[in-house]
Order: C-alpha cells, then sequence, then structure tokens
C-alpha cells in the first residue's frame, strides 16, 4: 500500500494544495498551526471517511468556504485506487472510490489500512471503556469486513430492546416473547464479535510485550486484559439473569457492548 499523490481543497486551514509522495519515507516539517497534523488527517479521512480529530464533518470545511475536497491516489497490490472525499454545506458527506460512491462508508473500511498516532492516545488509558472498545473495533474491522457490519447491527439490537424496555416502563408492561426475539439476536451477533476480540488481544499482546521489552529493556512486566460478561456466562443466560436490572435501568446494561481493556504492569493497573 502506497499514497502517491493527495490533494486538498477548503480543507481545515488549507486552502488548496497537492503533495506527492516518495515511496519508503515522507516528512512534513514547518512552523506550529500551518496545517502538517491537518495534512495527515486527511490521509485518515481518506482510510476511513471521516476525520480523527473532529468528528463534527461540517467544521473541517475551511473558513469562508461552502466546501472541502480530499483526493488521494493510492497503489495498492499493482492496481491504482483513486479515493475522493467531500462534503458540502447542508448535504450528506460522499466518499467515492474509482468514481464510484459508496452506499455505506462501513463498505470501505479495511480497503486503506491505516493506523494514525497521535498525543491522544493516552486517551486508551485515562478515557473510559468506550475508547478501548474502539480501539479494538477499529483494528479489527480493517481486517475483518464481516466484524464491522456484526458491530452495527449488534449495535442496532442494543438500541431496539433499550427502546423496548423504556416503552415497558412508560406504559408499565412486559412482554417476555418480544424480549425474547431480541435477547437472541444479541446472543447470535455478540459472541462473534467476543470470540474476535478475544483471538485479537491473543495475537496482540505478545507484540505489545515485545515492543515494550525493547523500550524498558525487560525492567517490567506488561499485560493486556480483556474484560467481557461473556467471559463468564453466555448473552442470553447474561440477559435473562440481568433482567430485573434493566428493566429498572430501562437499558441494556450488559454484553459485549460494555467490554474493556485493561493495562497492567506487574500485575498492577
Amino acid at each position: 500500500m502506497f499514497l502517491k499523490r493527495i490533494s486538498l481543497l477548503n480543507y481545515k486551514n488549507i486552502a488548496e494544495v497537492t503533495y506527492a509522495f516518495d515511496a519508503k519515507i515522507n516528512c512534513f516539517v514547518g512552523k506550529n498551526g500551518v496545517g502538517k497534523t491537518n495534512v495527515l488527517d486527511a490521509v485518515y479521512h481518506l482510510a476511513y471517511g471521516k476525520s480523527y480529530f473532529n468528528p463534527l464533518a461540517a467544521q473541517n470545511i475551511q473558513h469562508g468556504t461552502d466546501f472541502f475536497m480530499i483526493e488521494g491516489e493510492f497503489e495498492k497490490q499493482e492496481r491504482s485506487e483513486h479515493i475522493v472525499c467531500s462534503l458540502k454545506k447542508g448535504q450528506k458527506k460522499v466518499l467515492k472510490r474509482n468514481g464510484k460512491p459508496y452506499e455505506k462508508f462501513s463498505e470501505h473500511v479495511g480497503l486503506i489500512p491505516l493506523v494514525i498516532i497521535s498525543p491522544s492516545d493516552t486517551d486508551l488509558i485515562v478515557e473510559g471503556s468506550e475508547t478501548r472498545r474502539r480501539f479494538m473495533d477499529t483494528v479489527i474491522s480493517q481486517l475483518d469486513a464481516p466484524y464491522l457490519q456484526q458491530l452495527i447491527q449488534y449495535q442496532k439490537v442494543v438500541s431496539q430492546r433499550n427502546a423496548l424496555l423504556k416503552y415497558f416502563a412508560l406504559n408499565h408492561t412486559f412482554d417476555p416473547e418480544t424480549l425474547a426475539v431480541y435477547n437472541h439476536q444479541l446472543h447470535q451477533l455478540g459472541a462473534p464479535i467476543f470470540q474476535k476480540r478475544q483471538d485479537f488481544i491473543a495475537s496482540f499482546e505478545p507484540i505489545f510485550q515485545k515492543h515494550h521489552h525493547h523500550i524498558t529493556g525487560r525492567a517490567e512486566r506488561v499485560e493486556l486484559r480483556y474484560e467481557s460478561d461473556l467471559l463468564e456466562a453466555s448473552m442470553e443466560t447474561l440477559l435473562a439473569r440481568n433482567l430485573p436490572r434493566d428493566r429498572q435501568l430501562q437499558y441494556t446494561a450488559t454484553g459485549i457492548h460494555k467490554d474493556d481493556l485493561s493495562f497492567l504492569i506487574e500485575g498492577y493497573p
């Protein structure tokens, strides 16, 4: 995979620029605030269809303009991939591959494998479990397209089940048969997501330990620990056991959407 060229138009503080890249190593050098990070974010935008630093798409349009456009030419397995991402105020963002628009941006994830390293990576430690789940899901989704679709569908079913729990509370009613349908769907979708997260951590932890040992000279032992309710029981069992609490809270309080990742040094958090 090689990014040969990128063009930016009205993207953040960059009015218009085109860069052609070397196949080995590329560095951006310049004063603070000139837009070095914005160029890197534009590369991320082409890989994921969104900004890494600003999820509000319209705020990536340069002040005083009505749209932005990012255009990149990649070389992948001796084939050229032309990716364009654009947004006009008041309209939906458009992501195109070789001139053809995507119906779902999720279909694009994984075509251009990309990792961005930034100061905000410390959020993996200091922020909540959602940040760490997103880290796992982002990496796995780039390697496993069905995983992302399963995850999207799982989140939809969780939202539907939560809406049903709220309906029960507001109307002082309860329908176990309807709830059982959602429970079964969460079980069917959640089990493979749980397994793939387990497999990812099992393969990633030795790499993590190898590089940490290289940096520290093996001065300390580090671990990654995957934490999930499904380590204790199946999704259906957990949902049945947790039903009284879910009805009280009016949302689904157990499942793979509550998973976490612990970082340990010598056994301590």
